[in-house]
């Protein structure tokens, strides 16, 4: 590993040793504290965020876009604060730590034993709301992971992910959509954080009224196996407990090709994602490029993921910034 790789892979495992052991009200301080240094600093990842924002809400001011930033940094924080110490909380506190509203879409679709795919985009703490699905549903689930740099920190990723009872795929390869497709046609639950497309094969939707590109591996995996697509977004309000909506079902349309029923059905989550980003902007921790107009014209996606269609599951590290600006 290069240096900087581990700082990186050090800084985590510190983050997990360390603040998971420290009382709440503390860890909260310091993911608080931590958020407004870098906020402040105005680095990279929150001059994306706030350009990101602008999208979001087109009419708000520099000074309303500020204010944004700052509450999505703190939101930010707050979700790897929860993070670090979720291996740490008791069963009861992850129970009590997640109220979603509309479950019974979640519920039904899983009693019916059709098999259930929950797409979300990058909101609150999908970790959390991961485990409140393995422990107070007691219903495991299969995800997919973005390989990230160093190994060691994907290592640990996938290690905390799996303590939760997650089952954790690797995004690259091209082998993760056959096992999902066979889970859910077992009835199982299959979970997508599926708003950015880290593949060379995704869906361009308008999304706030730009072209951007989602994954088509809900759509896919939703037309192959008869499984129950439903959007889920999140978010935080001023209590301890995360928010959360399970939106009602993406239907497969009746004619078209594939091709043309995967787009309608990108549509309809990028269209169900934007109504719960809209209502909670500064939850939405997307700290990356992610419109076509951003992005970089020699991007070449394939380089990333070997033409996986599926989603990831992974909030991806901010790396350590050189400098302020």
């Amino acid at each position: 590993m290069s240096a900087r790789d581990r700082l990186t892979d050090g800084l985590y495992g510190l983050g997990w040793s360390t603040v998971k052991n420290l009382p709440e009200p503390v860890a909260v301080r310091l993911g608080r504290t931590i958020a407004d240094l870098a906020w402040k600093r105005r680095g990279k990842g929150v001059l994306r965020l706030e350009s990101n924002y602008a999208r979001v809400v087109p009419d708000a001011s520099p000074e309303r876009l500020a204010e944004l930033s700052r509450a999505g940094m703190r939101s930010y924080l707050r979700y790897w604060m929860e993070s670090f110490r979720l291996p740490a909380w008791s069963k009861e506190r992850i129970k009590g730590g997640f109220d979603p509203k509309d479950l019974h879409h979640l519920t039904d679709g899983l009693a019916a034993g059709r098999g259930v795919i929950l797409a979300l985009p990058h909101m609150a703490n999908w970790d959390l709301a991961g485990a409140w699905v393995t422990t107070k549903l007691q219903t495991p689930f299969t995800t997919v992971a973005e390989r990230l740099k160093p190994e060691t920190l994907y290592d640990r990723f996938v290690a905390y992910r799996e303590g939760l009872g997650m089952e954790v795929l690797p995004h690259s390869g091209g082998t993760a959509f056959g096992t999902l497709a066979r889970r859910l046609r077992d009835g199982g639950l299959v979970c997508l954080v599926a708003e950015r497309d880290l593949s060379s094969s995704g869906v361009e939707v308008q999304f706030f009224g730009e072209a951007t590109r989602i994954p088509a591996g809900p759509a896919l995996l939703a037309q192959q196996t008869g499984a129950l697509l439903l959007p889920v977004t999140l978010w935080y309000d001023d209590s301890p407990v995360m928010q959360g909506r399970v939106h009602p079902p993406i239907e497969v349309p009746e004619s078209g090709s594939r091709a043309e029923k995967t787009s309608v059905m990108a549509q309809a989550l990028a269209d169900t994602f934007a109504t719960g980003i809209a209502d909670h902007p500064e939850d939405w921790h997307m700290l990356q490029r992610l419109w076509l107009k951003d992005l970089d014209p020699t991007r070449n996606p394939a380089k990333n993921s070997a033409r996986n269609p599926v989603g990831d599951s992974v909030k991806k590290p901010p790396a350590p910034e050189k400098g302020t600006s």
